[in-house]
């Protein structure tokens, strides 16, 4: 069964701890909207902004025919979504469903899209949309995928073009609680998502990293966006925190259990910054694909879980375990530096 949104091979022994019947869970897991963990629990996943905007957009073309509540969108990972809406007279709204994602400051957030009929498709950022560098924060996908949902209606009505408006009445107010200032956008939100959907999971970005490793009895520390995604799927009662190459400021953070889980590049080379010397090779996934038994791996692995004394998983990008020292015999360096 393959998860159609990451593309992800769900392992047998996950389906098989599953609580509901097999079809039913292969038409959650096609959906998009579901994700299952390694314990057989099921997550729902929500939607990005550009999804909703794309729902606003098309409900707003479709209206200056007549009334719409309800309506089906394209996803940039060519699922078809259907979605709420509230649409008359060209002026149409739809409200961002978050899912199971824990922490979303945009989840429940109103976008609006007004539509005009006109010669050609013109897409327009109004109030709440942020800008950065003069141009409307909306990213290319996202854009792509609300030009896709206005094609769709206007081949529904017959109509030749259409000029869309697309606002966010609270997105100013919405934006101080993002770090949207922080990268440059500012005025309001940004349009985003690459797969159309948000994945259930918060992805801890924010500044408060230490206070969350502080206050978990368990916890993931990951080194990336594919560590996040796969180590909140593997680990189910963890909390998942996206540390980047700080793997010793969490692991110093941390006083309950703690598992550190991601791709081998920058756990390998915390644990030796030297691993690529004289090796002959560029990157550690260079090394890794010419030779996955190469000796050089397992001895960085090991000094790994020396210095830290814990559990390190690393990952393939399509979220398989490449090492599990899970059950190594490996003796950790104590506080003083003893063995």
């Amino acid at each position: 069964m393959i998860d159609p949104v990451d593309n992800f091979e769900i392992p047998a022994e996950w389906i098989k701890r599953a609580s509901i019947p097999l079809d039913e869970l292969k038409l959650r897991i096609s959906s998009g909207r579901y994700v299952l963990l390694s314990d057989g629990s099921l997550l729902r996943r929500g939607f990005t902004t550009g999804t909703t905007a794309a729902a606003a957009a098309k409900a707003a073309v479709l209206s200056l025919k007549g009334d719409i509540s309800e309506l089906s969108v394209p996803t940039p990972v060519g699922i078809r979504v259907f979605l709420p809406v509230h649409a008359k007279d060209g002026k149409a709204s739809a409200i961002k469903d978050s899912g199971d994602h824990s922490i979303d400051v945009t989840g429940g957030i109103e976008i609006q899209a007004e539509a005009k009929e006109n010669e050609t498709i013109i897409i327009k950022a109004g109030y709440g949309i942020g800008s950065k560098n003069g141009k409307p924060a909306i990213n290319p996908s996202p854009m792509r995928q609300i030009e896709e949902a206005i094609k769709e209606a206007l081949l529904e009505t017959g109509s030749r073009g259409a000029l869309v408006t697309i606002s966010i009445p609270r997105g100013k107010e919405i934006a101080k609680k993002t770090l949207n200032e922080k990268i440059g956008i500012i005025g309001g939100l940004s349009i985003l998502g690459t797969t159309g959907f948000v994945e259930p999971w918060n992805e801890h970005l924010g500044e408060t990293k230490e206070e969350l490793i502080e206050k978990a009895d368990k916890v993931v520390l990951t080194t990336g966006r594919i560590g996040m995604r796969f180590s909140s799927m593997l680990f189910p009662g963890y909390t998942v925190i996206l540390i980047g190459s700080d793997i010793s400021r969490g692991l110093a953070a941390a006083k309950g259990e703690v598992v550190i889980c991601g791709l081998p590049g920058l756990i390998l080379k915390w644990a030796n910054p030297d691993i690529l010397k004289n090796s002959g090779y560029l990157t550690i996934q260079e090394m890794i694909d010419a030779n996955q038994e190469n000796p050089v791996i397992d001895r960085a692995l090991d000094e790994a879980v020396r210095v830290s004394g814990k559990r390190i998983v690393l990952l393939d990008r399509n979220g398989t375990i490449f090492r599990d020292t899970h059950e190594r015999n490996i003796n950790p360096i104590n506080p003083d530096g003893t063995l």
